[in-house]
């Protein structure tokens, strides 16, 4: 039986290892290469077949959209399913991306299940999917709770434990049984505000710390808990024009603001993944505006 080859590209070690894992946990018979980007995928794909690609849009040397862009202009790849794996969701970026012949996107941040959905429909309009099924065991349907966590550990969560943080980890189980937050309670204090995107979805936040490696958050507990290794997307809005920068990561700690179990504020470290030199050139453009305007505070 033929086997089923994926090429997943993405400067961030994190996004890959996650889609590996989420893709070798479901399909143990598929064939996995990955690279760092655009330029390295290119050396890839000219060498040998590949089923499938799912591609970052936003990297150093050659971007995704670059390295679309190349894929149709070669005879063999006209017709190659090309999902492009990114946080730009915006109307004009999708646009180009179609314009360039993409097969399908995957939003930053993701779940397992929404990434198997569209690996699913792509393998299935070239035929391939049926390969991947044949060589694959049953497996009961997973509880996608905490994605992230489920496939980097290949579902042993207990193998990883939260990092330290500056406020004590609170487990999740005290959380969940400590009562909901009231509308009365204050805001914490913060140098900064942004919007962090997780699959459960959309939470305002306030920016405590601000360095090149990670920020910490500030967001307001509620139903639904941040789960560490949980993948997120930081967006902030800087300039005059009130442009969006979307900075990819993951939480790295999980911690009560306060000192109790009740405590209405989670405070969060976000550790961020992007390698690109673009967006750390970005990062260091707006701490330093934000020590001259004391509008974010500079993590140590």
């Amino acid at each position: 039986m033929s086997k089923v080859s994926v090429l997943v590209v993405d400067d961030a070690p994190f996004i890959r290892d996650l889609v590996k894992k989420c893709l070798r946990n479901y399909f143990p018979g598929i064939v996995i290469e990955d690279a760092v980007n655009g330029r390295k995928a290119q050396t890839l794909l000219a060498r040998e077949a590949f089923d499938l690609v799912l591609c970052d849009w936003e990297m150093p040397e050659m971007s995704g959209l670059e390295l679309l862009t190349w894929c149709r202009q070669q005879e063999s790849m006209k017709t190659l399913p090309f999902i492009m794996v990114t946080s730009r969701g915006d109307k004009e970026n999708v646009v180009q991306a179609i314009q360039a012949g993409v097969s399908d996107f995957v939003g930053k941040p993701f779940t397992n299940e929404q990434l198997l959905t569209k690996v699913k429909k792509a393998l299935t309009k070239v035929g391939k999917l049926d390969t991947l099924l044949a060589s694959a065991p049953t497996r009961a349907s997973s509880a996608f709770a905490n994605d992230s966590l489920s496939a980097l550990t290949g579902g042993r969560a207990e193998t990883v434990k939260p990092a330290a943080a500056a406020a004590p980890v609170v487990a999740t189980k005290t959380l969940i049984n400590a009562p909901k937050p009231t509308a009365a309670a204050a805001a914490p204090a913060g140098r900064g505000q942004g919007q962090l995107r997780l699959p459960s979805g959309v939470q305002p936040c306030v920016i405590k710390a601000l360095s090149l490696k990670e920020a910490l958050l500030v967001v307001r507990r509620g139903e639904t808990l941040p789960q560490v290794l949980e993948g997120a997307v930081l967006d902030l809005e800087q300039g005059d024009n009130a442009e969006v920068a979307r900075l990819n990561g993951y939480l790295h700690a999980v911690a009560a603001l306060e000192p109790k179990p009740d405590s209405d504020w989670l405070q969060l470290t976000f550790k961020f993944v992007d390698q690109d030199a673009q967006k750390l050139d970005y990062l260091s453009r707006l701490i330093a505006r934000g020590s001259a305007q004391k509008h974010f505070v500079p993590g140590a």
